[in-house]
């Protein structure tokens, strides 16, 4: 056994040595003299997981280890041997560039203001409910306050020297949702964005008329064709591409993958191959080739394959509860359920974000357990989000100071689940859902004011309602089964 632990090591350094002399290999960086102090058993964690695109395009590898397999790049803690952190800082970048940040104090690993904020995804996305004492944890979940993400702050004023009353912070401040049910909602997306693109192209093909922008019941404004070319002054809660993009508190992404593309770099400071290219160290680190197309296949694969949330502890208060729900309006943003055309979500590389259909690789069905969707008559799925997946402008009060014209513009919180995951609002700012209701303003002030002037047993059956969207049970229970 010891013969067979020194191969291994030797066999690693010869790898690593490799790098030196210009033969790239993944995860393996050139050493230097504090490389030479690993010992057996120490180096990349990520090399465990080696499925390629193609295996997975040519359907080699079966779904449920293809989950695995996406579970253990979300939960590996990655190292330096892996290409975790930026490289050496460089005073010509700007600070808050990838691949050009400082660290703090000088440890060379971390940064946790501006990203280098974790060691893996699992830290951030961890709470299966908070609604517990203790809490009950599953990969996927949802984060504490403690997880928040701070972004591109230039300014952190904590002293308030400013003497402005606020602890001045111009980031943005990003508390982690759960990623349960994340399978319907990129379905649901995708299929809407098929829905507007075929509108955009009815508007271009009718100059002067306007056009609706309606899909799924959802209002995104008018469009309008002519001569000057598209009208997007009536277009609202979506970019002027008409892309809808459900995952991010602002509308950024519309994919998954897409969203793990970025906070691979700016998390964890690993950089996908799809993003910087095939054997290229873009951020100075030494190592290439640091998350490869089919780790990130494997992973998007195992987001949106995770069980979706539940409806349990119906009671008589509670149905009182959602006909209040709907009564003041809470229901206009907050719909509670959307339905999908088709019942199988497509993954697609490259992916194209107008055209969901292009570069399609590998097919999962919603319907079959664990997402376990509830299958239409009409061939989709049902989709209970609680959300209507487009931007609303919420007023002053829940306004960031990250100077973007979206300031105070956030997609519709998905509420499904939501017993289970306070802290509530996009900084986590609120720990009651009282709270929440309460911060609510701009186009959310008249329910909000509603909701202020119901009774107190109205607000009650209101509450009991919404802790009735629980987030699921036995998350991952059949892969656990297949661990070896």
């Amino acid at each position: 056994m010891g013969k067979n632990i020194r191969f291994i090591y030797r066999l690693s350094f010869c790898v690593c040595l490799m790098g030196t002399l210009g033969i790239a290999l993944v995860g393996c960086p050139p050493l230097d003299d504090g490389d030479r102090d690993y010992l057996p058993g120490e180096g990349p964690r990520l090399a465990s997981v080696t499925v390629t695109q193609e295996e997975i395009a040519g359907g080699e590898i079966a779904v449920l280890e293809l989950r695995r397999m996406g579970r253990a790049v979300f939960s590996t803690p990655f190292n330096k041997l892996d290409g975790h952190g930026d490289g050496p800082d460089d005073p010509a970048e700007s600070p808050d560039t990838m691949g050009g940040r400082p660290t703090l104090q000088g440890n060379g690993t971390f940064l946790r203001v501006n990203g280098l904020d974790a060691q893996t995804c699992l830290e951030c996305h961890t709470i299966l409910s908070n609604a517990t004492v203790p809490a009950q944890f599953a990969i996927g979940g949802a984060g504490a306050g403690s997880s928040n993400a701070m972004f591109l702050p230039t300014v952190i004023d904590v002293a308030d020297d400013s003497n402005s009353g606020l602890a001045t912070f111009n980031g943005r401040f990003i508390n982690p949702p759960f990623l349960f049910g994340s399978g319907g909602v990129e379905l649901l997306g995708k299929e809407m964005t098929v829905a507007l693109q075929a509108l955009k192209a009815e508007a271009e093909a009718n100059p002067g008329i306007d056009v609706e922008l309606l899909t799924k019941g959802v209002y995104f404004g008018i469009l309008r064709f002519s001569d000057e070319g598209f009208d997007y002054s009536d277009v609202e809660g979506i970019d002027t591409d008409l892309v809808v993009r459900p995952f991010g508190r602002k509308g950024e992404f519309a994919t998954t993958r897409a969203f793990d593309q970025g906070a691979f770099i700016f998390h964890l400071g690993m950089e996908p191959v799809e993003v910087v290219g095939e054997g290229v160290d873009g951020d100075g680190d030494g190592v290439i080739n640091e998350v490869t197309v089919g780790q990130i296949s494997a992973l998007e694969i195992f987001n949106t394959s995770l069980e979706r949330p539940e409806r349990r502890g119906i009671t008589a208060s509670a149905r009182r509860g959602e006909e209040v729900f709907e009564a003041i309006g809470c229901a206009e943003c907050h719909v509670p359920r959307l339905t999908t055309d088709s019942r199988i979500l497509t993954y697609a590389f490259p992916e194209v974000a107008e055209d969901p259909s292009a570069n399609i690789f590998y097919r999962y069905d919603l319907a079959a357990a664990p997402t376990s969707f509830q299958p239409t008559d009409g061939g989709g799925v049902s989709v209970p989000l609680f959300a209507d997946l487009k931007r609303h402008d919420m007023g002053p009060g829940l306004s960031e100071s990250f100077g973007s014209d979206l300031d105070s513009f956030f997609t519709t919180a998905r509420l499904w689940g939501v017993a289970d995951t306070a802290p509530y609002l996009h900084d986590g700012r609120a720990l009651t859902l009282g709270a929440a209701i309460r911060a609510h303003g701009g186009e959310a002030e008249e329910s909000r004011d509603a909701f202020v002037a119901l009774s107190n047993e109205e607000k009650a059956d209101l509450l009991r309602f919404l802790r009735t969207l629980r987030t699921p049970r036995n998350v991952g229970r059949d892969l656990d089964s297949i661990i070896p």
